[in-house]
C-alpha cells in the first residue's frame, strides 16, 4: 500500500503542485525516510493508524540525530504535503499532521560581498585561458541579474532579448519572469561567445544552452561553485563564497542603492515580500536612515 501511495503522492506533486525536480524528489525522500522509520519503530505501521505521536517521535528522531533545523523543518513541511494529499485523495479523514510543529528558525543574515571584492574576482579571471571569457560571463550575469545557479545553467541563447536589455529567467517551480540585464553583463556575453562558445563542437542537446563546458554540453552546478570559489581563492576573499552569493549581492547593492523593495522582489523571484525583506536588515545606512527619521532621540 505505502508504495503505490508514494508513487501516487509523487504524480499528484508533478501535475498539481508543479515543483521543480529537486524539490519534489525531496519530498519523496523526506516520505520514504518516515515510511522507515514508522516500520521500524513500530512494525509496518499502516497509513491510517498513523497518529501525530508517531510523527512526533520522528521528529525527536530527526532532531537527536543531529539533522540541521532547516533540514528538519523541510521534513515537516513534506510530511504536512503528503498528510493533505491523502485527505485530497480520499484516503483519510483526518490528518494527524495538522497540529506537528516545526523548529523556529533563526533567520541568518546571507554572506556578501562589495562591489570591490566582485571586481577583484573577475580582475582573476585568465582571459588568455580558452574559459576565461565564459568564466566572466558567468560572474556578470550572477551579479548582474541576480539569479540562481540553476537558472544560470539553464539560461538559453533564446532567453536574452538584447534589443529590449532583458533575459527571461524559469525560476522555481517552472515559473518565468523577465530580469534587466546590464551591458556590462551583455557585452561579456558577446565576448563568450565570440572568442569562445561560436568555436566549440556542441552537442545537439545543448545547442541552445548559453553556458556550455569544454566538450560543449550544459554546465553544471557544481562547476559554477567550483569557479566562484577558485576565484575568491585567488582574490583572497576569505569569505564562505558560492554562486548564490552573487544574488544576495545583487539584492543587497540595490536595496543600499534605493530600489523599490517590490521591484527587488520581482527581479529575485520571490514568492513573498518577506523573503525579500531580509535584504533590508543588511542595509546599515537603511538602519541608520529610519531611526533617524522615526526615533524621537534621534
Amino acid at each position: 500500500m505505502w508504495d503505490n501511495i508514494l508513487t501516487e503522492y509523487k504524480q499528484f506533486l508533478l501535475l498539481e503542485q508543479n515543483l521543480s525536480d529537486s524539490t519534489l524528489e525531496s519530498y519523496v525522500r523526506d516520505i520514504s525516510k518516515l515510511k522507515e522509520f514508522l516500520f521500524y519503530k513500530y512494525t509496518e505501521i499502516s497509513i491510517k493508524d498513523i497518529q501525530l505521536e508517531h510523527l512526533r517521535s520522528f521528529t525527536v528522531y530527526l532532531s537527536e540525530l543531529g539533522v540541521a533545523e532547516t533540514t528538519q523543518a523541510r521534513h515537516i513541511s513534506s510530511i504536512k504535503s503528503f498528510f493533505r494529499f491523502l485527505i485530497y485523495s480520499n484516503k483519510l479523514e483526518i490528518n494527524p499532521s495538522s497540529l506537528l510543529e516545526a523548529p523556529r528558525l533563526g533567520r541568518k543574515l546571507p554572506v556578501v560581498l562589495s562591489v570591490e571584492e566582485i571586481d577583484r574576482m573577475i580582475a582573476e579571471i585568465d582571459l588568455s585561458k580558452s574559459d576565461g571569457h565564459r568564466n566572466k560571463a558567468i560572474l556578470e550575469t550572477l551579479y548582474g541579474c541576480g539569479l540562481r545557479v540553476s537558472e544560470l545553467v539553464s539560461l538559453r541563447l533564446t532567453d536574452i532579448h538584447e534589443m529590449e536589455g532583458f533575459i527571461k529567467v524559469k525560476g522555481k517551480g517552472d515559473k518565468e519572469r523577465l530580469v534587466p540585464i546590464s551591458n556590462t553583463a551583455l557585452s561579456a556575453i558577446k565576448q563568450y561567445k565570440e572568442q569562445q562558445r561560436n568555436h566549440l563542437k556542441i552537442e545537439k542537446s545543448s545547442q541552445n544552452i548559453l553556458f556550455l563546458n569544454r566538450r560543449g554540453s550544459h554546465l553544471s552546478r557544481i562547476m559554477v561553485f567550483n569557479i566562484t570559489k577558485m576565484l575568491a581563492e585567488k582574490a583572497g576573499i576569505k569569505k564562505n563564497i558560492s554562486p548564490h552569493t552573487f544574488r544576495h549581492s545583487f539584492a543587497t547593492h540595490l536595496v543600499e542603492g534605493g530600489a523599490d523593495l517590490r521591484a527587488v522582489q520581482e527581479m529575485l523571484g520571490h514568492e513573498s515580500i518577506l523573503t525579500t525583506e531580509i535584504y533590508t536588515h543588511l542595509d546599515q545606512n537603511f538602519l541608520r536612515q529610519t531611526i533617524l527619521e522615526h526615533h524621537p532621540r534621534a
